[in-house]
């Protein structure tokens, strides 16, 4: 079956639509070598069959929108490992194609979600939790840029600004989309009713809400408990369909590099997240394929 053949925002408008889970704990499942800092990007650039294979266990597990593998794919990082620009380039590219390839084979319509990550992210400390990277609108304006327009020429469905820290990264990839027509939606990381950074939840997602080109906004990488709170702020401003695919419960310890489980898990309300508003929903980091295939049964 070809990729989805009518664009993400028209499904929204219909129906609550099912995206992947985490592809990094997939990749670790797979057999992978996440270490280092490139994370994913490394699987991207040394075994990009185990990418593809990622994104075909969640495209049989139901998912309707799988998510690339680009999120820690930067000039930046990558050029202190030695890979030039155009290498760099070529590997934004390369994760749009293998999540297509994925949604060509699948028996339902998929669409391609090119992720774009925080600037955070590349710098592997955590930042993506914090934000406040000590920049201003105007150079993550700079940083962002070239890696959209490489990841444009691939010609996804949808741009996936995700796991997004702070408003003022929010604002410099909004500058960047503004009056390309390009269908993006934007995702905050939350804690606690506000921004990682610690700004107000209404406001940040305020900044989208006459942006046509973002067709959805809401949270990912959060605790579940975190989502219902971010939703009902973005509803209160935005009027547009909302998203949330949260983790597990789990805590990412930065120092040592490793996801600290909660006592007990946390209950997924996703009945009340739809009536929030949420019309796309799926997981994050620790959520696989099998969690993905009960989500499918349930929204």
């Amino acid at each position: 079956m070809p990729r989805a053949s009518g664009p993400l925002a028209a499904a929204l408008a219909r129906r609550t639509v099912l995206l992947d889970g985490g592809l990094s704990n997939q990749l670790a499942d797979q057999g992978c070598d996440l270490s280092g800092g490139l994370w994913t990007g490394r699987v991207l650039a040394e075994h990009p069959a185990q990418v593809e294979a990622a994104h075909t266990a969640y495209a049989r597990a139901g998912a309707e929108v799988l998510i690339t593998a680009g999120y820690q794919v930067g000039y930046e990082a990558f050029a202190r490992r030695g890979y030039d620009r155009a290498a760099t380039t070529a590997l934004l590219r390369r994760s749009v194609t293998l999540a297509a390839r994925a949604a060509e084979a699948a028996d339902h319509e998929v669409w391609v979600a090119a992720s774009v990550g925080p600037y955070g992210a590349l710098l592997a400390d955590g930042s993506e939790y914090r934000g406040r990277y000590g920049l201003g609108v105007r150079e993550l304006t700079a940083f962002h840029r070239p890696r959209i327009e490489a990841l444009l020429a691939a010609e996804p469905d949808v741009l996936a600004l995700e796991t997004i820290p702070d408003a003022d990264e929010a604002e410099a990839l909004l500058a960047v989309l503004a009056g390309t027509g390009v269908p993006a939606w934007l995702s905050y990381t939350v804690a606690e009713g506000r921004t990682r950074a610690g700004q107000d939840l209404a406001e940040s997602f305020a900044l989208a809400a006459a942006l046509p080109e973002i067709i959805a906004v809401g949270v990912n990488c959060c605790a579940p408990a975190d989502v219902l709170p971010a939703l009902r702020a973005a509803a209160s401003v935005t009027g547009k369909p909302l998203l949330a695919y949260p983790n597990d419960g789990s805590t990412w310890d930065a120092a040592h590099r490793i996801w600290r489980a909660p006592d007990t898990p946390e209950p997924w309300p996703t009945a009340d997240w739809q009536r929030a508003g949420a019309r796309l929903i799926g997981g994050c980091c620790r959520i696989g394929p099998a969690w993905i295939a009960g989500l499918r049964s349930s929204t």
